[in-house]
């Protein structure tokens, strides 16, 4: 996998998981809070999105051939 999510994009995604699966453990949003926060926190966490990979996205500055280098 190619990290396709950088910087702010991916700050905002962990945040925004997070946020939902609060909501959902308050029970201000039902189930569907823990699912959707838990893939939105995922994708920010792992750097990877696969829909930005069928859309031909790339917000992350770093180039491919430089993440193979590194640790």
């Amino acid at each position: 996998m190619t990290a396709n999510v950088g910087g702010i994009d991916r700050v905002l995604r962990i945040v925004a998981g997070l946020v939902l699966i609060a909501l959902a453990f308050t029970q201000v949003v039902g189930m569907w809070g823990y699912i959707v926060g838990g893939i939105v926190m995922a994708t920010g966490v792992f750097r990877f999105c696969g829909a930005y990979t069928l859309l031909g996205i790339n917000t992350c500055a770093i180039k491919p051939a430089e993440q193979e280098h590194t640790p």
